[in-house]
């Protein structure tokens, strides 16, 4: 997208690896045992991220209470398939996906037990944003998903659609980032637009306003610790992420949101623009919760040399579901959060 983006899917052949890229990085602290509000958790994601968020909420269902999805696609989209992914799934062409066949995939999946029962949703809340002016993924993507959401969940499951304001391809902020219609690096938009307040107020209800700055910690974590058994950083995850935890979350207790950056926008491509200015961090002082910002890493092999998270099937044709290995990794993840310190 310029998200295999925020840049552009193709020509993935050309990017040439760097050494930064695929060398190993520094260890890092292990991820805190929070004793998270395990019934307050949700995702988030841009572009790929916002393919990694939707997946997640589909194969972890019960451990997820809501997705806000920015700028990306409906679940289950690309079926393993990089044509599939750079056509109908980025660019709606020749044409966006059938609705009714992307239902019937999701319900057979569930009823198969590769993601979670279609009956976890309801009581969910899904937010998706899409930019009027995003010219790398079609804003009829994002009709689509939330569409998909709202076949499935119908009445027990809120949806809201927000895809009307002229944004590109970016993360929308209040003052941070590039003009708002432009796509470029570090993918953040300048458009006195607050997305995350969006995303999270869709998602946990209004509390009020955040603070004008973040007050707690944003810390390095060992992401390495939390791989499955044979993953490695062979499927496209870097050794370290990040964690920002509210000074109220210290002791425990608060809830969680998982915020999946977007190709090239990870650490190793924009340093910590996006974990700082992406605008969650103050937020989530005001709502007590946790947020991770876990990390991808470029590579040839498998071929993903823009750090995207895997929508198309680089880790593995399993990705979308529960033995994805990435979602695996988020799984853990999770379990770590949920423990006590």
């Amino acid at each position: 997208m310029r998200a295999l983006g925020p840049t552009r899917f193709a020509p993935l052949l050309a990017v040439a690896c760097m050494a930064t890229a695929c060398g190993s990085e520094p260890s890092a602290p292990a991820l805190p045992a929070l004793k998270i509000d395990t019934s307050r958790v949700a995702v988030a994601g841009l572009s790929s991220g916002a393919y990694m968020a939707t997946q997640v909420h589909f194969a972890l269902n019960e451990r997820i209470q809501g997705a806000a999805l920015y700028s990306g696609g409906p679940y289950g989209c690309a079926q393993a398939n990089l044509d599939m992914a750079l056509g109908p799934c980025m660019k709606a062409e020749p044409s966006a996906p059938e609705l009714s066949g992307l239902v019937a995939k999701t319900k057979e999946r569930a009823e198969a037990g590769t993601i979670s029962a279609i009956s976890a949703l309801q009581g969910d809340r899904v937010f998706v944003f899409h930019g009027a002016k995003d010219g790398t993924v079609s804003p009829a993507l994002g009709k689509l998903t939330a569409g998909l959401y709202r076949q499935l969940g119908g009445d027990a499951l809120p949806v809201t659609l927000d895809d009307q304001r002229p944004v590109g391809h970016t993360f929308p902020t209040l003052s941070n980032g590039s003009a708002c219609d432009v796509t470029e690096s570090p993918y953040l938009g300048n458009c006195g637009i607050d997305g995350a307040g969006l995303g999270l107020q869709a998602l946990f209800g209004n509390l009020g306003e955040a603070g004008s700055a973040a007050s707690g910690r944003l810390l390095s974590f060992d992401q390495a610790a939390l791989f499955g058994e044979g993953d490695a950083a062979g499927k496209g995850l870097a050794d370290a992420g990040f964690v920002y935890v509210p000074k109220a979350c210290e002791a425990g207790g608060c809830g969680a949101v998982l915020v999946f950056h977007g190709c090239q926008q990870n650490a190793e491509s924009v340093g910590e623009a996006f974990v700082r200015d992406a605008g969650f961090n103050r937020w989530a002082d005001l709502y007590q919760l946790v947020v991770v910002y876990p990390q991808t890493r470029s590579s040839y092999v498998p071929l993903n040399p823009k750090a995207c998270w895997d929508w198309w099937g680089y880790s593995g044709t399993n990705y979308d579901t529960r033995e994805g290995a990435q979602v695996r990794f988020v799984a853990n993840v999770l379990d770590r959060l949920a423990a006590s310190p």
